[in-house]
């Protein structure tokens, strides 16, 4: 039976942070490229709604019945991150099994082993696996400059409509204090450094390799892309020299303009790989974290249909740097900001189930007598006055036009201040009403294009509580 990645996705923040600036403000020059930075109302969680929202460009979200997350930074220690990541992208719940693979850097690549098995034994399934992160290192370290954040998303099945077909996949499994990150802290810890990269990346690596390559009967020089995750560039390069890796087949896992994505890594370079394969290209994948994963996957003819829809690209090229450093650490409260007085009111819990498809989902209502469209749903038509004669309608995947809007100075965080309230046009007329994101007030103009984004918008009641926000256009769509 074929098995492996029906349809893809990714998305990378709109903000990024120069490891220059990194380096000038400790008083160093600080590393080359950049890093991705989560905006201050965005976390692993919404950043993986984004990655998963590409993935229904070469598939109908009714054909996806089990949603699997992975993550090593999800915001919540006791509650299912798949379930409410499946609302946001207006899945299904009565077929729907939503599960989350946490705690290792390999999450992503084992969510997809998870996958693999359940499309076998359950032929027609469609999983979709979404790896999303975004970790702190200590300031001035390593870490702090290397890590980066961002989110990718494979659809994985079985039949004949793949874009990439999945050969193998095996595993090594390892006890190693080499990083790790307790419950109650904010940093990424790790032991000394050559004992991290000897005994923890370098040994495990070395023997997935070796092991993949003895089982599947094949050398090096049969692959055309070889996705190598690692914690940094050297690393990559001392395993290339080990086994005659050529400089042409190393895939680009971001390491330089995004940075190491934790669990959402091996996923991201999965789908870099793609955007830039070829039909019959084999690709070898290679993850670590407590041991490591390894896979072959070989490119099909369906890959023709990606050709222009590149979203990674895409993604690095709708970026905005972030010049300061200062407000990087407040989005991460690391250095508090004073916070906003926008919201009030702590939500309730209750109304917040009973809501959700108004607010997660963002149905409207299509009125069947008069066919007006409206926002949030509405017992009562308020074009033609008919009570309970509607159907919901899905708002989160149009792209509107904005209708008017309010640019407040002071309505923010201190770190955030500016805050632009909007009114956009749905193709079907709907009006909604929110804050427009990753966007300079100067730059908001009547008529603009926007879509939709899921974001957090505060933590009132002690948990995050997520609605959608305008952005201008930068996820790509068939």
């Amino acid at each position: 039976m074929k098995k492996g990645i029906i349809s893809f996705g990714a998305y990378l923040p709109y903000n990024y942070l120069s490891r220059a600036t990194l380096g000038k403000v400790w008083g160093d020059k600080g590393g080359k490229g950049e890093k991705s930075i989560a905006d201050v109302d965005e976390d692993s969680l919404t950043m993986a709604v984004e990655a998963s929202m590409g993935c229904f460009r070469f598939i109908k979200r009714e054909h996806v019945n089990s949603l699997y997350f992975a993550s090593t930074t999800g915001p919540y220690a006791e509650k299912s991150h798949s379930a409410l990541i499946s609302v946001a992208c207006d899945l299904s719940n009565s077929d729907m099994f939503a599960v989350d693979f946490m705690s290792s850097t390999k999450a992503g690549t084992n969510a997809i082993k998870a996958a693999l098995d359940s499309a076998v034994a359950n032929p027609g399934n469609s999983i979709l696996v979404v790896a999303s992160d975004m970790r702190n290192g200590y300031p001035k370290s390593k870490q702090e400059s290397g890590f980066g954040d961002g989110a990718a998303a494979v659809v994985i099945g079985s039949g004949d409509n793949l874009l990439a077909e999945i050969d193998y996949f095996t595993s090594v499994s390892e006890e190693i204090n080499d990083y790790w990150r307790n419950t109650d802290e904010k940093y990424t810890l790790h032991a000394e450094e050559r004992f991290c990269d000897e005994e923890g990346y370098l040994r495990e690596v070395k023997i997935i390799l070796t092991k993949l390559l003895k089982e599947t009967n094949t050398k090096i020089t049969d692959y055309n892309k070889v996705v190598l995750v690692s914690q940094n560039s050297r690393l990559q390069v001392k395993i290339s020299k080990k086994f005659g890796i050529k400089p042409e087949q190393l895939s680009d896992t971001l390491l330089s303009n995004v940075g190491d994505t934790g669990a959402a890594q091996g996923i991201l370079g999965i789908v870099n790989a793609l955007e830039n394969s070829a039909a019959g290209d084999k690709i070898l994948v290679v993850d670590y974290g407590n041991g490591a994963n390894a896979m072959v996957l070989t490119v099909t003819e369906k890959i023709a249909q990606i050709k222009g829809e590149e979203q990674i690209k895409n993604y690095l090229n709708t970026r905005e740097e972030l010049d300061s450093y200062v407000r990087f650490l407040s989005w991460r409260d690391i250095a508090a900001a004073e916070p906003g007085g926008a919201f009030k009111l702590s939500p309730s819990t209750a109304q917040t189930w009973r809501e959700q498809n108004i607010n997660l989902r963002l149905h409207g209502s299509f009125c069947n007598n008069c066919g007006a469209t409206s926002y949030p749903i509405s017992r009562v038509c308020d074009n033609c006055g008919a009570l309970d004669n509607y159907e919901a309608v899905r708002l989160s995947d149009q792209v509107c036009k904005l209708y008017t809007f309010s640019v407040d100075m002071y309505a923010g965080r201190s770190d955030a201040p500016v805050i632009i309230q909007a009114v956009a046009e749905a193709p079907n007329q709907a009006h909604i009403y929110t804050v427009l994101t990753n966007c300079k007030s100067d730059d908001v103009k009547f008529d603009m294009d926007l879509e939709l984004t899921f974001r957090k918008m505060h933590e009132l009641g002690n948990f995050p509580n997520y609605f959608w926000k305008f952005r201008p256009l930068r996820r790509k769509r068939v």
